[in-house]
């Protein structure tokens, strides 16, 4: 590794996913392979044709923990809430607590597909009925992309960036690495990073439109994720939110904390929509660059990665994504590292996705062992062309993990890959 850069490491994880909605609880459900996607009521009423989905259960008293009763009165934004519970939990892991003045050292950068769709509808109908001022004081906080960042920042009083990033499925590896770079840069000491999403039909209406949500297991939703599968046949639409507090080890090692990682590196860039790139598929020439590019700035070799958590979304792409790794790596075969998708579990969180997918990667990293794929027993030829298929477990696996690769790769054709190591 590069000795001029400052050393950044994560002090702190939080989650809000379909399966868990606390760090011991979803620890549990990925380490055994518990699914989080149910059969939806409303998307069946709704005519949708794939009418299951992924989405946190959160009881209504456990809101009081993030939300006072006056914060929760008109307040329907759940894309906010999901990002409350996983950012304020990922402080308080960290050791922290919320700051009384200003915290000019500490910030947030917290990202974002879309920001209170139900309220956007609400505001609507509300509109159209002459019934503007019924709206309530807080619309406004609730819809603006930037509202969850801000409802972060005021929460712990973080007085150096605050902002919301927002680049589809790469939301949450891109939030990472800004994060990152700004504490490489030492423009701050800690930031927490993350990423949230709406949940509910008028988020996952589209996906429905394009046909690219599986239809085939309404009546056996934990069957109907199956990435790398011969028999995926769309992806699950999901949603949550995951955060993590990205700090200067320096800082971190003059207050004691725990440290679940080192970030090494990691690279963000775009295919352009060139080629084989477009507004919704990779251009591989991109995805490549984006990963050997990640892995030079982190200063390892391919040969050191361990295990990759790949984006994986259960449709036709992910033959070529497994393509995109081996090239990128030059593994194949037996060499390949062990790989798996946690989307087999949760379905696509879309803009929260890669933010969920890095605390799984990072307990994989603190607890030393490999989640298991399911639904993913017949894995898809074109993909055992390339791998064996005993790379890409069905059970969970103990063993050693030092290093790891998680990679993002969203609509717009832009990418995000971060390397991991253990501390």
């Amino acid at each position: 590794m590069n000795p001029q850069k400052k050393r950044v490491v994560i002090t702190g994880i939080g989650i809000c996913s379909p399966n868990g909605i606390t760090i011991p609880e979803f620890l549990h459900s990925i380490q055994n392979g518990i699914s989080g996607i149910r059969f939806d009521p409303q998307l069946e009423a709704l005519g949708f044709s794939c009418q299951i989905s992924g989405k946190p259960q959160i009881p209504e008293s456990y809101i009081l923990n993030y939300l006072t009763e006056l914060e929760q009165r008109q307040f329907n934004s759940n894309g906010i809430l999901y990002g409350l519970i996983a950012g304020l939990d990922a402080w308080k892991d960290a050791g922290l607590k919320p700051n009384d003045d200003v915290d000019f050292d500490s910030g947030v950068i917290f990202g974002t597909g879309t920001s209170g769709i139900d309220k956007f509808r609400e505001s609507i109908y509300k509109i159209d009925d002459m019934q503007t001022r019924r709206l309530g004081s807080t619309s406004v906080i609730q819809t603006m992309a930037s509202g969850i960042s801000a409802y972060l920042g005021g929460k712990l009083g973080l007085g150096n960036i605050v902002t919301t990033n927002s680049s589809a499925c790469t939301t949450g590896t891109e939030a990472l690495l800004l994060a990152y770079d700004r504490i490489k840069s030492g423009k701050a000491k800690r930031i927490l990073a993350g990423s949230t999403s709406d949940s509910g039909p008028y988020i996952w209406g589209g996906f429905d439109a394009l046909k690219v949500c599986t239809y085939k297991y309404n009546h056996n939703p934990e069957a109907g994720s199956r990435p790398m599968s011969e028999t995926a046949s769309g992806f699950v639409p999901a949603a949550g939110s995951g955060a993590y507090v990205i700090e200067d080890l320096e800082s971190a090692l003059e207050r004691g904390a725990d440290i679940y990682a080192e970030i090494l590196g990691g690279e963000v860039n775009s295919g352009g929509q060139r080629g084989q790139g477009s507004m919704t598929a990779p251009n591989p020439v991109a995805v490549q660059r984006c990963i050997r590019n990640a892995i030079l700035d982190s200063g390892i070799s391919a040969k050191d990665i361990d295990m990759v958590n790949g984006h994986l979304t259960a449709t036709i792409k992910d033959g070529l994504e497994i393509s995109n790794w081996a090239e990128a790596l030059g593994r194949k075969g037996s060499d390949f590292p062990y790989i798996n998708s946690l989307k087999s579990m949760v379905g696509h969180c879309l803009s929260g996705s890669g933010s969920v997918e890095i605390v799984a990667s990072l307990l994989q990293i603190k607890h030393q062992f490999v989640f298991p794929n399911i639904n993913c027993e017949d894995v898809h030829p074109e993909i055992t062309a390339l791998i064996d298929a005993s790379k890409i477990p069905t059970q969970k696996i103990e063993m050693p993990v030092n290093i790891v690769a998680k990679a993002s790769f969203g609509f717009g054709d832009v990418n995000g890959c971060v390397i991991f190591k253990k501390y």
